[in-house]
């Protein structure tokens, strides 16, 4: 176990809020419910941003910017979408401060209020579909494929780094469509881009499904989502898609002329993940020692460290070393800090989950070789530098591949299925995990077990196949399984 990092088995959530803080990704800010992203973080969610937006690209989408305040009449436009988000909205007010006459610093000037309350951006929906009805006149304009990367604000109040802060750092496509057909496609794709995404680069498993209708998104018709699997046997949603229908084209009047000249409603889709999914990383792979990133993923691929202490002939060796990898694009950082004793920085980078560590000393300059060290198992071999240009592109694929199907094995280990609600409870009591169980299909119910279990359906999962059964809870007829868990 690394030092100051709280093992699991003794407690999940203040090991994870260890891992976050001394493997230097975030930190708390002043503004309560807010964070600071440090450098390290801010690296990883970089390496996940490029990645998303060239797979958003490949797909025929273009990058766009939208106001951060939203008029606040334009969300009584949609009911449910300002039912869905009333109680975390952000409100301005005033706009202007000044100097309290009574000394007593600066106050807010009682005569700037606004004449209309701007909403801080919690989801852009509103603003861009107003700004849709200015765009859209023709089925020649269409279809619009639209993204943004932003920062959004949901007012939290119990919050976790990464995981649920009042702001954070997401992208938000928002598409408009001449058919109904197109549009859900469209919200489809986009969740098998996520789920892409989830498993080729996070190494993280998921499940795609549909959400029940009390979890779907505020003023969807169909919420499309994946869900990853914690170490602690909880859920994480990593990432939605949303078809809207043409409700927000009815809110706004976004109207086109289609080929018969007649005039239709647009149909829409928005879709979207966030920094959540540093959270989801790190809670998919990171061990007692401290994070393990895949290499896909990683600011810092290859790091190299100098025994006992950096030499003139060392540092030449390390050049040529670093050189020959970063012509392959591997990104690589020396450790040439002569304060600190190998051992501690082998423990430093372990903590930061840095995947290939390379120690290299006199000894092995004389043997022409270097002592290679994978953070997913611990293993070290000694590897000549010759092969090196060869030995650490396959070594970083192999930890990829390990990682992913370690998840998968893990998630495989912790799926199970319950035909009574005494064995449901069983399982979330003692194992945790996913729990795959008949559901009557009622709000009603969906909510009785939550309150009773804290569990909610993740999802219906697309790939369900029939299954004629009773509902744990109700004992009501149902045709299929659907997906319980607790989730963060």
């Amino acid at each position: 176990m690394a030092k100051g990092v709280t093992a699991r088995s003794e407690n999940y959530s203040q090991w994870y809020v260890d891992i976050v803080k001394k493997a230097g990704l975030a930190e708390h800010s002043a503004v309560r419910g807010c964070m600071v992203i440090k450098p390290y973080g801010f690296g990883i969610w970089e390496r996940m941003k490029e990645e998303l937006d060239r797979m958003f690209k490949e797909t025929g989408h273009v990058n766009a910017y939208f106001p951060l305040f939203i008029p606040k009449s334009f969300f009584s436009k949609e009911a449910d979408h300002v039912d869905g988000f009333a109680k975390e909205c952000a409100v301005v007010t005033h706009y202007r401060l000044k100097n309290d006459e009574n000394g007593r610093g600066i106050i807010v000037d009682p005569e700037a209020r606004l004449e209309e309350e701007l909403i801080v951006r919690p989801t852009s929906e509103t603003i861009i579909w107003n700004t849709y009805r200015d765009w859209i006149k023709s089925y020649r304009d269409l279809p619009l494929l639209i993204n943004q990367w932003a920062n959004v604000v949901r007012w939290e109040m119990r919050t976790r780094l990464f995981l649920r802060t009042a702001e954070f750092l997401w992208q938000e496509g928002h598409t408009a469509h001449a058919t109904e057909a197109e549009a859900l496609n469209e919200a489809k794709r986009m969740q098998k881009i996520y789920a892409k995404f989830a498993e080729e680069y996070m190494a993280m498993p998921v499940i795609q499904g549909t959400k029940t209708e009390s979890e779907k998104f505020a003023g969807a018709l169909e919420t499309f989502t994946i869900e990853g699997l914690m170490q602690d046997g909880k859920a994480l949603q990593a990432g939605t898609s949303h078809f809207l229908g043409q409700n927000f084209a009815k809110a706004f009047d976004v109207k086109y002329l289609n080929e018969n000249n007649e005039e239709e409603l647009v149909w829409a889709t928005s879709w979207g993940v966030s920094t959540r999914l540093v959270g989801g990383l790190i809670m998919t792979h990171s061990d007692d020692d401290g994070l393990v990133i895949p290499p896909k993923l990683a600011p810092v691929k290859v790091v190299i460290v100098p025994i006992p202490r950096p030499s003139e002939a060392l540092n030449k060796a390390v050049e040529n070393i670093r050189n020959t990898l970063l012509k392959g694009g591997i990104s690589v950082e020396y450790d040439d800090d002569d304060k600190k004793r190998p051992g501690f920085k082998f423990a430093e980078h372990e903590l930061r989950g840095i995947p290939i560590r390379i120690g290299i000393g006199p000894r092995d300059l004389e043997k022409n070789q270097v002592e290679v060290a994978r953070r997913d198992t611990k293993e070290k071999t000694y590897v000549p530098i010759d092969n090196l240009h060869e030995f650490i592109p396959q070594l970083l694929e192999d930890i990829q591949a390990n990682l992913l199907a370690k998840a998968k094995a893990f998630q495989a280990e912790n799926t199970r299925y319950a035909d009574t609600f005494e064995e449901f409870k069983n399982i979330l009591k003692t194992k945790g995990g996913f729990v795959y169980a008949h559901w009557d299909g009622t709000p009603e119910t969906e909510e009785e077990i939550k309150k009773r279990t804290k569990a909610t359906i993740r999802c219906i999962p697309l790939d369900n196949p029939l299954e004629e059964g009773k509902c744990i809870f109700s004992g009501k007829p149902s045709t299929q399984r659907v997906v319980f868990a607790k989730a963060y």
